[in-house]
């Protein structure tokens, strides 16, 4: 290895690290045996940081490092003394080297990257793809699947639709078609219809304000493939692929986190629908006045080009639907036919639908709206026609769980019916894994398990929530776009010299009060259940610390920590709500646009006065609404990328939402985790072949999920040499319940019985964490031939250690919550115990009897975690 030298957090001399050298200089060098000169002795702790962007030189609490491996988007590190341990693992016998992943740049970096939040709703469309429920009719998954990915190019479709309705239609059809709109507007005069140029001509003004809405797909196309360079081009380690129909979870088979041509098909398809939704805007208007202004060769020409866009419509959707991911092996095939007669006929009917929509037209003025613009009110539609089958298709999947997967959410926990986490053949002398301080009547802390998150609807909730959120952002921008070119009367009302957007987006902008009422109201409940909660915890919390004097105050923190820890678990109850009210919300909307096809204002026109002012307050506000939350979602994004604790808040959201492969939207931000979990698995092998050492996969809060995910992708005989430590770990918790088909409960408790250990410590006042629920392996002998394994669970940790100051502790102890576990004494032991049963149990291992390394302190030779 060429170690680079690190720069780090931290200056000056690490005082610890002196300390323990001189220590290990003074002292006589330990186990001198004939096997003390080989690696096969080594251990290597592999820590893998979570949200919150932290350092190398933090996670190792050492200024002085080093990158052994990586760049610096995503790079190994170790300290400086540890960069040659594998020259000397002599002097390393008394416990792990320790080597920290760093891939915060994966996901943060350069703030300009905060940009992608305005590619939310594609984010979230593209995690209905993985909420899947899990089930054994085949047919009906492949359904969902082509559901999603239809969804996903509605989304896209609507985006460029938006764009052409800003740029075309308000701008170019309405603003410079009108004498008292382009007035005062120097950079829009050249096309003003008075001036009566070259430009003046509808069909002229459509096609140069087109190069808007191609810029933006151009745009999107070239973001995708970029990314697609960086992230789904990534090889996975190779690996024999399995037979068909093993039952091998989808998690470890080698193809996973390859997603290089199902990427390439999605981009392929909707940059095609994209580049169509423009040639369609400009090709419409031009066919509906040839159609009744006499003449045959425009209207044959007209007629021909819509056919031909119909056509590679279809074909730009049946790619679409055909986009599936090939996981059970690694796919480098390309689809250079499809990608080139695709994009190529799409570019060149593009060409032709300028060429056709500029050519001159005697007469032709442009009045009210585009004829176009009722795409709005079809896409609508088609959403909600799309979402139901979703939803349809989700609860037929629900209900036909595989036979290893056996759902109880139907039985509260803790109630007489609900099943009993703990399995039969522990020992009566097995160790509690609570902590020594904690009481006996202590709570058990989370449920064993929560099932899957609404019941199988969660795919589409999310995906009802990125239609609703795409056509909200939509209707407010393109009505806000309108109100800044009239400043006047409300665009579409009587005064106005605009038309305005149509009537669907008007209705759409003007429902944005309504949702943020329903909003309020929401947090507002939470607010009272959460009040309600720390009221009843004060007294779990004074019998928390029995031998303490106790203080209002101090018990108040602690409980109100508990309590906004547990919030996390009613997330399912405030999605639904906010689903509920933003599908009555939007149909309402329509029911009216349709009706009415006037603005919500003109509709309650002549009605009571409270409904009037109601409606016009609404409107107005809707477009303000959606032009100041496109402003705070970059300032939000923005702050996020630069400061720790904004980073924090949104993290958990933002890394959920980009681990997963694009598998629906190839527009959705890139997927860390396909550059992140090579990485890892590629590591853990290579190293664990050349020196035959052992390895502890630390991983904190998300870091556990790139573990565990990493570990999958190990062939046996590496994994055989791998221990899992994870805190903070997210994987029941939130992965379980939202993602059941590859983070429930039967797919970890594989993957425990096929590894030889794994530790995970969760506190109660986490808001993110939480314990996995695995007990022993069902046979006494466990997997490898060892002996019976532990618990996998070790909590609920306490937090505070102390109530108040005492002799040992003189200041007061902080809420830790979800990080610093390696200042847990639990940590230390923990990890002291998964090295001992790595030497007891690796298959054929040279040194069998090797000595339990000695317990190392909690914190300094760790590292920190993140958060």
């Amino acid at each position: 290895m060429s170690p680079r030298t690190g720069a780090g957090a931290e200056g000056g001399t690490d005082a610890r690290a002196a300390e323990a050298e001189a220590r290990a200089e003074a002292e006589p060098e330990a186990n001198t045996g004939p096997e003390a000169g080989t690696c096969e002795t080594l251990a290597l702790e592999l820590l893998v940081h979570g949200v919150g962007g932290t350092t190398p030189a933090l996670m190792l609490d050492d200024s002085r490092i080093v990158c052994v491996a990586g760049d610096d988007i995503a790079g190994i590190h170790r300290r400086v003394r540890d960069a040659d341990a594998e020259e000397h693992p002599e002097e390393h016998r008394d416990g792990p080297v320790a080597e920290a992943y760093c891939w915060s740049n994966l996901t943060s970096g350069n703030g300009s990257r905060a940009l992608w939040l305005l590619l939310l709703p594609f984010m979230i469309a593209n995690l209905a793809h993985w909420m899947r429920p899990p089930s054994t009719r085949h047919r009906l998954r492949r359904g969902y699947d082509v559901l999603v990915r239809l969804i996903a190019l509605t989304l896209t479709v609507l985006l460029v639709a938006a764009a052409c309705e800003v740029a075309l239609d308000i701008v170019a059809w309405q603003c410079a078609g009108r004498a008292a709109c382009a007035r005062d507007k120097a950079w829009l005069g050249f096309a003003a219809v008075e001036r009566g140029g070259w430009w003046s001509e509808p069909g002229r003004r459509l096609a140069l304000a087109a190069t808007a809405p191609l810029a933006l797909t151009c745009l999107l196309w070239w973001l995708s493939h970029r990314t697609w360079y960086a992230y789904e081009s990534q090889r996975p380690n190779d690996r024999q692929a399995p037979p068909p129909g093993s039952g091998t979870p989808a998690l470890a088979l080698p193809g996973f986190w390859y997603g290089r041509r199902s990427v390439a098909r999605l981009r392929t398809a909707h940059t095609a629908a994209g580049l169509l939704t423009v040639a369609a805007a400009l090709c419409v208007p031009a066919l509906r006045y040839d159609h009744g202004h006499g003449g045959r060769a425009l209207p044959a020409v007209g007629w021909t080009l819509a056919g031909l866009l119909a056509v590679l419509g279809t074909a730009a959707v049946v790619a679409a639907c055909r986009a599936r991911r090939t996981e059970n092996d690694v796919d480098d095939t390309t689809d250079r036919l499809t990608t080139r007669v695709l994009l190529n006929g799409t570019a060149a009917a593009l060409t032709a639908a300028v060429v056709y929509g500029a050519w001159h037209r005697p007469g032709w003025t442009s009045a009210g709206r585009l004829p176009a613009a009722q795409t709005f009110t079809v896409l609508t539609v088609l959403q909600g026609a799309l979402i139901a089958a979703l939803a349809v298709t989700a609860l037929l999947l629900h209900r036909s769980p595989p036979p290893e997967y056996a759902p109880t959410s139907a039985a509260p926990p803790g109630s007489a019916d609900a099943p009993d986490d703990s399995p039969d053949d522990v020992p009566d002398d097995a160790p509690d894994d609570s902590p020594d301080d904690a009481p006996d009547d202590a709570p058990d802390g989370l449920p064993a398990d929560r099932g899957v998150a609404l019941r199988g609807l969660a795919g589409p909730a999310v995906a009802l929530l990125a239609c609703a959120m795409g056509g909200v952002l939509t209707g407010g921008v393109a009505q806000r776009c309108a109100d800044w070119l009239d400043r006047g009367p409300t665009p579409g009302e009587k005064g106005s010299s605009l038309a305005g957007p149509p009537a669907v987006l008007t209705w759409e902008a003007s429902v944005i009060p309504a949702v943020l009422a329903v909003l309020l109201l929401c947090a507002a409940a939470v607010m009272w259940r959460l009040r309600r909660r720390e009221r009843e915890l004060r007294a779990e919390v004074e019998r928390m610390y029995p031998e303490e004097p106790h203080h209002r105050t101090r018990t108040r923190q602690i409980a109100g920590t508990l309590a906004r820890a547990g919030l996390t678990d009613s997330a399912p109850t405030l999605i639904a709500v906010v689903c509920a009210a933003s599908f009555a919300l939007g149909a309402g909307a329509l029911v009216g646009a349709l009706r009415s096809g006037r603005t919500p204002g003109e509709t309650a026109a002549g009605a009571p006065g409270v409904l009037d002012a109601v409606a016009g307050t609404a409107q107005a506000l809707g477009s303000w609404m959606v032009g100041a939350g496109v402003v705070a979602l970059i300032a939000l994004g923005r702050r996020a990328y630069r400061d720790a604790s904004a980073r924090r808040t949104v993290g958990i959201l933002w890394d959920v939402g980009t681990f997963w492969p694009r598998a629906a939207h190839p527009f959705a931000p890139p997927c860390y985790a396909e550059r992140a979990v090579p990485d890892l698995s590629w590591r853990i092998q290579t190293w664990t072949r050349r020196t035959g050492g052992r390895i502890i996969l630390s991983g904190h809060s998300q870091g556990s999920v790139l573990g565990a995910a990493a570990v999958w992708q190990l062939d046996p005989a590496t994994r055989a040499r791998v221990a899992l430590l994870t805190y903070g770990c997210p994987l029941a918790r939130l992965y379980g319940r939202w993602f059941p088909a590859h983070f429930g409960p039967d797919r970890l408790r594989a993957l425990h019985d096929d590894m030889h250990a794994w530790r995970n410590l969760w506190r109660r006042t986490d808001p993110i964490g939480g314990p996995v629920h695995l007990g022993a392996r069902s046979n006494a002998q466990g997997k490898h031939g060892s002996s019976a394994a532990p618990y996998v669970d070790r909590g609920p940790l306490l937090d505070p250690v102390a109530y108040g100051r005492s002799l040992y502790h003189p200041l007061p102890e902080p809420v830790l919550g979800h990080s610093d576990f390696q200042a847990d004494p639990a940590f230390a032991e923990e990890r002291t115990a998964l090295l001992a049963e790595l030497a007891r149990s690796g298959p054929e291992r040279a040194v069998r009897s090797a000595p339990a390394p000695t317990a190392l302190p909690a914190q300094g030779s760790s590292g920190r975690s993140s958060g």
